[in-house]
């Protein structure tokens, strides 16, 4: 495994080894958009809830609001109303929102019961009633696929297909795909399936986008928005697997990718700055053109973006 790793990831250079991990973001989001969080540069990127693990992190980034009640992987339905939520209900985006994610916590998240719109998470079939022949033969593949992470997450491979079938026949106006295999190939400290699952991830953002590119619906219409639901240990380097307050403490650090109509193309951003996961859920409603309320604290849109 180590030789492998060296053969497709090893470079002497830290640009040029990213770069073989993530191409498309260096090729393509480097030279179109912006990339946000390299503290050598002294550009945070950071979230806000005191936790630093999953739920929290994804409350925050669809609330804007890091609630501290908001304390396990294993909290019932979100009690508040998210800016996908929100956004579903407003004029001209009723029924064209849709998310999909491969751990089954999304149900929870995004409170599938009471959203209005399609959330499709672990082992849950896609498609609704009348799925496609496609749709029909992901949901067979997916039932008898094998279970790396037991019933909680499904592999990547058959969220990012399914997602991919629903922009293709649905075309909404605002899609969320939740990749899950990076944050489990690291927990079990496979480095080597930590780092092909990131690699292939990137494959998938460049087919996201030149899709969404070749489509008149979505060319030049379409900006694309990418980060995380927490960081990783780096000070000490023997926590990479891991991520929480509780043990690891520099995991509250993340980043940010955004690229589409309207964004200057900034590429990696060397400049001191602060921003915070809580500001992603105004932000990503401002790309649509709105303002999203919700009954608490919302954080500001990451004015920057536009700048």
């Amino acid at each position: 495994d180590s030789a492998r790793i060296f053969e497709f990831y090893w470079a002497e250079s830290e640009t040029e080894r990213r770069k073989k991990i993530f191409p498309f973001f260096w090729d393509s989001i480097a030279a179109r958009g912006q990339l946000y969080g390299n503290r050598a540069y002294d550009n945070k990127v950071d979230v806000a809830n005191p936790y630093w693990f999953s739920y929290p992190g994804y409350n925050e980034i669809f609330t804007g609001y890091p609630d501290t009640a908001i304390n396990s992987n294993g909290y019932m339905a979100n009690p508040h109303v998210t800016v996908l939520e929100y956004i579903n209900q407003q004029e001209g985006f009723r029924g064209k929102v849709a998310a999909f994610g491969a751990w089954g916590a999304f149900d929870r998240i995004l409170n599938k019961e009471r959203c209005g719109f399609p959330v499709v998470a672990a082992f849950s079939p896609t498609g609704g009633e009348h799925p496609t022949s496609r749709e029909a033969l992901i949901n067979a593949m997916l039932k008898d696929s094998y279970r790396a992470f037991g019933n909680g997450e499904c592999l990547d491979v058959f969220t990012h297909y399914a997602a991919m079938e629903t922009l293709k026949e649905k075309k909404p106006r605002l899609l969320f795909i939740g990749y899950g295999e990076t944050d489990e190939w690291a927990h079990a400290g496979r480095y080597k399936d930590y780092l092909d699952a990131a690699r292939q991830v990137d494959n998938w953002i460049r087919e996201i986008w030149d899709y969404v590119q070749s489509e008149p619906q979505y060319r030049n219409k379409t900006a694309i928005f990418i980060t995380v639901d927490h960081g990783r240990g780096d000070i000490d380097k023997d926590q990479w697997t891991g991520h929480g307050s509780k043990g690891v403490e520099d995991s509250h650090e993340i980043w940010m990718a955004v690229m589409g109509p309207g964004i200057p193309a900034k590429g990696e951003v060397k400049t001191p700055g602060q921003l915070y996961q809580k500001q992603v859920a105004q932000t990503v409603a401002s790309l649509l053109g709105l303002h999203y309320q919700a009954e608490h604290p919302i954080g500001e849109e990451i004015k920057e973006i536009r700048n």
